[in-house]
């Protein structure tokens, strides 16, 4: 069997919901599970709604309900219960003046389950034998609501019960991807993106062949190709390049897709829905041996540097572990770290919890931040032990200051800090530096 998982843009209206149902039919031999995100732009106007309910400012909530709710009656009327149950929900909301992680995640939750459900019926309606699994009856997870993690034994367990028995008699079974249930029955969500993440733990519970993430690029690119539009395709990169390059910015594929695909050894394809006949990036335990030292340059914006100055730093144990425990009790997650005598810089590109950080971090020193930073990150194979690999990237962007760097903590990533201003032009400058010539067999040019 095969899991496919359609995103958003392959699943934002009726025509590009018939080409992935199309899709689908082409592979119905290799027994597909279907994994699809909400419409496109659904989660977000879903989240917005929630948010000015609780701000009661119920009429502006009610007029995006209306405006998604007739974006999936088009679709499917049957879903009028669901936005039934959404404007009451709503209305609780407005009343209550309050909006938790919980009921978030419960708001979220309709995107995929009602796309979920149009996805079944369309391909029923073209005459294939389509089955409905909610996702809140496999996907068990913990009660971390917002990024809820998926307890994998348990949907294991529901994924053979309810699914496989289904795969088995020829049907294809389409599920909601993102969206999960508490052993208690209350929905979680596994945090943005989480479709893909709903995709490989399928994927990984029941031994799929592989995991088709399909999506409206041809897959991952050398750079963004907004930034350098002659960005070549990466025909196959391994799973540790693909999982820096998408924590690193690279969207194409969440960081979190490749975990349990590797502990599986499942290879995962990145495909566009919009040119189904391609071949798409391939991600695998073991890429082949590339002739060029990066793979490929991605960047990530929105970057804020915090940096703690103390000359009680110097030679003291346990300053460190002080530092990152502030981090810890505030789960926010640190990209970069640097490190001087008596100074520490820490990159961040989460910063809600921020003000409180840094009002825990002045017993330890002086601190100081900077924001509108950009990280860029260039991916390869041995690029720790490659010698010149720092001095043709410093060179080709002299001109461009470089706040930040990091090099050999990782084998395969070489990143820095740049203004964001300069992140486009860094981009540029590194991809002509290190893509003038391309080894063909790992690399495809522009169409």
């Amino acid at each position: 069997m095969i899991v496919m998982k359609f995103g958003g843009t392959s699943v934002e209206d009726g025509a590009a919901i018939d080409r992935s149902c199309q899709i689908v039919a082409q592979r119905i031999e290799r027994r597909p599970f279907v994994v699809v995100s909400a419409l496109g732009g659904a989660t977000n106007a879903l989240l917005e709604a929630g948010k000015l309910a609780a701000d009661r400012q119920l009429d502006k909530a009610l007029a995006i309900a209306t405006s998604l709710e007739q974006r999936h009656l088009e679709l499917l009327p049957s879903t009028v219960s669901d936005f039934t149950k959404l404007r009451e929900l709503l209305g609780a909301l407005s009343a209550i003046g309050e909006l938790s992680p919980r009921t978030l995640d419960l708001i979220a939750s309709y995107g995929e389950a009602m796309s979920s459900l149009i996805f079944t019926h369309r391909l029923n309606e073209l005459g294939y034998r389509a089955v409905h699994i909610d996702a809140r009856r496999v996907m068990v997870t913990d009660d971390t609501f917002g990024k809820a993690a998926p307890l994998l034994d348990l949907t294991s367990a529901r994924l053979e019960e309810f699914a496989r028995p289904r795969i088995q008699a020829g049907q294809i079974a389409v599920m909601g991807g993102f969206i999960g249930t508490t052993t208690s029955g209350i929905t979680t969500t596994l945090g943005r993106g989480g479709s893909d993440y709903s995709a490989a733990i399928v994927g990984a519970a029941m031994n799929a062949e592989e995991i088709q993430i399909w999506t409206d690029v041809d897959g991952m690119m050398t750079a963004d190709p907004r930034i350098v539009p002659d960005a070549y395709k990466v025909k196959e990169i391994s799973f540790s390049e693909a999982a820096e390059l998408a924590y690193f910015g690279a969207k194409v594929l969440h960081p979190l897709t490749v975990l349990p695909a590797v502990d599986k050894g499942i290879p995962v394809y990145i495909l566009n829905s919009r040119k189904p006949g391609g071949t798409g990036t391939r991600v695998t335990k073991d890429a082949g041996p590339c002739t060029n030292l990066i793979k490929s340059i991605a960047s990530k914006r929105g970057i804020t540097v915090v940096t703690v100055s103390s000359s009680r730093m110097l030679m003291a144990h346990g300053f460190l572990r002080a530092l990152f425990e502030v981090f810890d009790r505030h789960r926010t997650a640190v990209d970069m770290v640097a490190t001087s005598e008596v100074s520490v810089s820490l990159t961040l590109d989460n910063v809600a919890a921020l003000p409180a950080i840094l009002e825990e971090l002045k017993p330890l020193g002086e601190v100081t931040v900077q924001d509108h930073l950009a990280l860029i990150c260039m991916v390869g194979n041995n690029l720790k032990y490659t010698p010149g690999i720092a001095y043709r990237a410093f060179g080709s962007v002299k001109d461009i200051n470089i706040l930040m760097v990091s090099h050999g903590a990782s084998n395969i990533n070489l990143s820095f800090i740049v203004a964001e201003s300069d992140a486009n032009n860094a981009t540029q400058k590194l991809h002509a530096e290190f893509f003038g010539e391309f080894d063909r067999k790992i690399f495809e040019p522009p169409v």
